[in-house]
């Protein structure tokens, strides 16, 4: 087999690729094979057709385009790895050279990444926000804990915003039709968590065990999404939240620590570990965002318009799933259709010219990516998509996604070497080296500093 490839575009290529007949024999004795088990002749059993037979019952056409179909995703893989061609989407096969024992020739033309001419890199600065964290940070903390450790003691009074209510639900259409699948009953709820329908927390404050309240709200999921209804809400139960002292038992309760400051420090450290991964995401972000602004990348309309689809039909889902339109979006967002449909195309293309950045510097650079890499990186991915690990390998298996892996380590290993090489400072400008910084927040030095303490210990 020979291939060539000619540039139609800075985005488009076409691929010729000539097959010597000789070389499609394997492919024509395997389409006998799979259509002479498909047929029956008498005297002959099924799969022992000959040839000959095989003509004279489909035609010699059949078997060729038989043959042909099977083996065409072959030749374009091999002339894509013959020629080093990177495809975006799926090409356009035409079949320009077919006769019967003749050389066959055919023509894809398919989508490529433009050769890009990236900025000089040095000089990038950054401003990320302040990895300080706050005493009303810790104090945040410290609430959420007692939260999650409160009781509830029923009483004899109004309900009051923190309260653990019981409640009955009916709702009405405006012309008090009942709506049957809106009725509920013994449903608990926190009152001030605003997690089920607008106007309930207001209705609830101050109403009396065994009391009913009546109010307009709009519905935002389900058949009935957007539909103006009164809702009638029953009161039923009412206790008192009672949340544990701030003290050392409570530090003995919710973590390993004997006394509350010792669980004060731990909290400060995690949540500085955190802000600093954010600046870290923060850092990487807009140094590629700087890069992205400053190039000029040609995009194929064909790959642009699928990636622009793909990702409209994965919101459309998403919207479905949680019983909404887009039109209750739109609303939500304050956005017409046509705005949205801008941000869409807008952040699609930024999206695939970030792509093509990495995969420029990856292509410009030298990295590598070793079997312990590649194995986290498909171990995160599944662990983020909720699936089984060995299912998700085997997903990746069978439907060839594994180059895909590998690029996302290499492209995040080119990015972070662009990050590296930037200065980042925060808002109070002190400058921050990523460079040292674990995947776990903490700073390499540190974690130095931490074990030289404990040998000395």
């Amino acid at each position: 087999m020979k291939s060539s490839t000619e540039s139609l575009s800075p985005t488009r290529v076409k691929l010729t690729i000539e097959v010597p007949f000789e070389d499609f024999k394997p492919s024509l004795d395997k389409a006998y094979k799979t259509i002479g088990s498909q047929i029956q002749v008498p005297g002959f059993r099924k799969g022992k057709v000959p040839a000959a037979v095989v003509d004279q019952r489909v035609g010699r056409g059949a078997v060729l385009d038989e043959a042909l179909n099977s083996i065409l995703p072959t030749w374009y893989q091999a002339a894509l790895q013959e020629t080093g061609t990177v495809p975006l989407g799926q090409p356009e096969m035409d079949l320009t050279k077919f006769e019967d024992g003749e050389t066959i020739e055919l023509v894809a033309e398919v989508d490529v990444r433009p050769a890009l001419e990236l900025p000089d890199t040095a000089g990038i600065s950054v401003s990320v926000a302040d990895a300080d964290v706050t005493d009303e940070d810790v104090a945040d903390q410290l609430e959420a804990l007692r939260e999650n450790f409160a009781t509830y003691t029923e009483v004899e009074r109004a309900a009051v915003d923190g309260d653990s209510v019981t409640i009955e639900l009916s709702a009405a259409e405006k012309d008090g039709t009942v709506i049957e699948e809106a009725q509920a009953s013994g449903l608990p709820y926190v009152i001030g968590q605003a997690t089920m329908i607008e106007g309930l927390d207001e209705a609830l404050i101050a109403l009396e065990k065994g009391a009913s309240n009546t109010f307009s709200t709009t519905l935002v999921g389900g058949e009935l999404a957007g539909k103006e209804v009164d809702v009638t809400v029953t009161l039923t139960e009412v206790r008192e939240q009672e949340l544990p002292a701030l003290d050392d038992e409570l530090a003995q309760m919710v973590s390993q620590f004997d006394t509350i400051a010792e669980l004060r420090a731990d909290l400060t450290e995690r949540l500085t570990r955190g802000k600093r991964m954010e600046q870290a995401a923060s850092a990487r972000d807009l140094v590629l965002e700087q890069i992205v602004s400053a190039v000029d990348a040609p995009l194929p309309d064909g790959f642009l318009e699928a990636e622009v689809g793909a990702r409209r039909q994965q919101m459309d889902q998403q919207l479905a799933q949680a019983g909404l339109t887009i039109d209750h979006y739109l609303a939500d967002e304050g956005k017409t259709l046509e705005e949205f449909e801008a941000d869409l195309d807008k952040n699609v293309r930024d999206s695939i010219v970030a792509q093509f950045v990495l995969d420029q510097l990856v292509e410009d650079g030298d990295y590598g990516i070793d079997n312990d890499e590649l194995s986290a990186h498909i171990m995160r991915r599944a662990q983020e998509s909720g699936d089984d690990p060995n299912a998700y390998v085997q997903h990746l298996m069978e439907h060839n996604h594994v180059p895909e892996m590998i690029s996302e380590v290499l492209r995040g290993k080119a990015l972070a070497a662009l990050v590296e090489g930037a200065t980042v400072t925060d808002e109070s400008g002190n400058t921050i080296d990523l460079s040292k910084l674990q995947a776990d927040g903490s700073f390499a030095d540190e974690v130095a500093e931490e074990a030289e303490t404990s040998e000395d210990a």
